[in-house]
């Protein structure tokens, strides 16, 4: 792309900035942004302080990618031209500016050598005052040279302000702090913020900066929403499992495979170059209830063992075998489903490898736990449960009236079986009517590239004519902003306005 363009840049305006091509990233937004106000230095000497100590300070922070300053008042001299002068003179206003562009020069003409020294020679054509510039020689008329102070008056003022920014409606300087690609959000942003707090105390007394939008929040609470959910699912898990089973100990071999899985996925996470995201987290807590299926079905079948006579070593090790193939086929199908998603081609492939590489090895290690810890656990740990003995306090026989109703249900669903097999062709007409609903409404579902998510705060773009002044923005902004806030549960806070 970049030699497509160099191979074209001839036909080009000479004005215009050099083209940059660069691809397309979700991270190309700004993670967090800054204010600096004050009520003492004018908007001069803030962009100074802020160009100067504030940004080269951000800049150097490990992750930072750019930084875009929004409503700098950045230092200039500014150049009036006099029309009456210069027609007098019988000068046009493109002789001024080639006579500018040619004394406002500083060039390299050569080098001096001594011996083995060599000493670099450039042309300083720079004015290092405002002065300087009034003295220019811009040209030439009838053998007097002309100096710039003659045809404009000359200030030591700012640019064109072409950006403002306003914080809670007072005119500020925005930091807009950009990551570099690959970066972790969250980290670079407690790094800005560190930096911001030992940053304070070096600013002049009058002169506040504090953070108006911070990115990460988002990424923070969606990460803190799927721990809860992962811890919430494997408690629940670990219930159900102990409402069935009518065992401590059978619940506590069989849920250790819940934690050792999940532990054992950092592994995977760490050397793959994977982080603690919302994909990688999702992951493990979908895959909670399926980590415990083995356990659960090797503990279940060494209990069955166990309630035949068999004694605890021959239990664990028959009733292991057993069932060894079953939750093989098992454990390898799911990783078929998940595993061919980490590789799926194209953005939605970058998105879900981690997922696909989490889930997969988190039951790869569960089958692990199965065949190993739990038959260890079972050969050793007696459980007087199983048999039903010792004092049956008010708990225990509220579980087995639950075991009992889980029975009889059970029974029941025998009849449901019984009433399918002898009604083959209703079963299979109502599956067919089932599967061709489906495909249906499949076709009529709205299509899009990810579900839409509410970060709790929204963006308001407003559109100008190209002839709109920065002031006549500014008053459709605010008569925006006053609209807004007639809403009390809108909190106005950062407006960016020309960036």
């Amino acid at each position: 792309a970049n030699a497509k363009i160099s191979s074209i840049r001839g036909e080009l305006p000479a004005e215009i900035e050099e083209p940059i091509i660069r691809k397309i990233d979700f991270g190309g937004m700004p993670i967090i942004s800054l204010a600096v106000r004050s009520d003492r230095l004018t908007p001069r000497e803030l962009t100074t302080i802020v160009d100067r100590r504030i940004k080269r300070r951000l800049e150097n922070l490990s992750g930072v990618g750019r930084i875009d300053l929004v409503g700098a008042a950045t230092e200039a001299v500014n150049v009036e031209i006099d029309p009456a002068r210069l027609e007098a003179l019988g000068m046009g206003v493109d002789e001024v500016v080639a006579g500018i562009a040619q004394e406002n020069v500083n060039i390299p003409v050569g080098r001096l050598a001594r011996g083995a020294e060599e000493f670099p020679v450039r042309i300083a054509g720079k004015p290092a005052t405002v002065d300087g510039f009034r003295s220019m020689i811009i040209a030439e008329r009838g053998g007097r040279p002309i100096a710039l102070g003659e045809v404009a008056r000359i200030d030591d003022g700012v640019e064109e302000i072409r950006s403002l920014a306003l914080v809670d409606g007072t005119p500020a300087i925005a930091i807009d702090v950009l990551k570099q690609s690959g970066a972790n959000t969250v980290e670079v942003v407690d790094a800005v913020k560190k930096e911001i707090e030992q940053l304070r105390p070096e600013l002049p007394v009058g002169v506040e900066i504090g953070v108006v939008r911070d990115g990460s929040v988002f990424i923070r609470d969606s990460v803190e929403d799927v721990e809860v959910t992962l811890v919430i699912g494997g408690l629940l898990t670990v219930l159900i499992v102990f409402l069935f089973l009518n065992s401590w100990r059978s619940t506590v071999i069989t849920g250790l495979t819940l934690p050792i899985s999940v532990v054992a996925s950092f592994i995977v996470m760490h050397f793959g170059g994977m982080t603690l995201n919302v994909l990688t987290l999702m992951g493990l807590s979908l895959a909670i209830g399926l980590l415990i299926d083995d356990a659960i079905v090797v503990r279940e079948n060494i209990v069955r063992h166990l309630e035949d006579g068999a004694d605890h070593p021959r239990a664990a090790r028959e009733g292991t075998s057993e069932i060894g193939l079953a939750v093989l086929a098992t454990t390898f199908s799911i990783i078929a489903v998940f595993l061919p998603v980490a590789y799926m081609k194209g953005i939605i492939g970058r998105f879900f490898f981690s997922f696909g590489i989490t889930v997969s090895f988190a039951v790869l290690v569960s089958l692990f736990v199965s065949f190993t810890l739990d038959p260890m656990l079972s050969s050793i740990w007696h459980d007087p449960d199983i048999e039903k003995k010792g004092p049956r306090g008010r708990f225990k026989r509220a579980l087995d009236r639950f075991n009992a109703w889980f029975d009889a249900a059970a029974d029941r669903y025998r009849g449901v079986i019984r009433m399918a097999l002898r009604r083959r062709f209703i079963v299979i007409a109502m599956a067919i009517a089932a599967f061709a609903g489906g495909i249906v409404l499949f076709g009529l579902l709205p299509e899009e590239f990810q579900t839409k998510y509410d970060q709790g705060e929204f963006a308001v773009n407003i559109r100008t004519g190209p002839q709109a002044s920065l002031a006549e923005t500014r008053e459709r902004v605010e008569r925006v902003l006053a609209a807004l806030g007639e809403f009390p549960e809108v909190e106005l806070t950062y407006v960016s306005i020309g960036a």
